[in-house]
């Protein structure tokens, strides 16, 4: 392998002497170094450093972005399973229409007398499944709104307590009320 300086000799663009004197600053360059500890600023060098400081920090943020995905794609293969093996039936007979909302917009689903009583009073809950909607246990329901809040839907009880001026609260409104 032939030396850049020696290239230039060849070529005629520097003389014997330049050669000589590049050399000899080299060395008493490398010599104050050695003696003081103190490296000179190379700029060369210190855009190398600079350019290998940037291509860690890409990489740590490239990792930290694909942990993300892994860690979010863990979330739900966990809340799939836990609805697949924790999910309950509509009923037999679910011929009775269950409204509520789920996002911005109201869904139906078709359940049974008794398991429609179950979800009046909070013991099952739905949940949203690959576009289509689940009825799980409360308990499981809150460890699905821990790690996705958005795929649980929370029905909203009336309040059971009455107000004091309230000039209707000998009349209560049935829950099962259909028309």
């Amino acid at each position: 392998m032939v030396s850049l300086q020696d290239q230039l000799l060849k070529a005629g663009l520097i003389d014997k002497k330049k050669a000589k004197v590049a050399n000899q600053e080299k060395s008493k360059q490398q010599k104050v170094e050695r003696r003081t500890g103190v490296q000179s600023v190379d700029v060369s060098r210190q855009a190398v450093l600079d350019a290998q400081r940037q291509r860690a920090e890409r990489a740590r943020e490239l990792n930290a972005q694909r942990d993300a995905a892994a860690a979010q794609k863990a979330v739900a293969a966990q809340i799939a399973q836990m609805i697949q093996q924790n999910r309950q039936s509509k009923g037999n007979n679910a011929d009775t229409a269950y409204n509520f909302t789920f996002g911005s917009s109201i869904e139906r689903i078709y359940v049974s007398a008794q398991v429609r009583d179950h979800l009046a009073a909070g013991r099952l809950v739905i949940v949203e499944k690959d576009g289509g909607f689940e009825l799980v246990p409360r308990v499981i329901a809150d460890k699905i709104a821990e790690r996705a809040p958005e795929r649980v839907v929370r029905i909203s009880k009336a309040s059971t307590e009455v107000d004091a001026d309230d000039p209707y609260a000998d009349f209560k409104i049935p829950d099962d009320f259909s028309w």
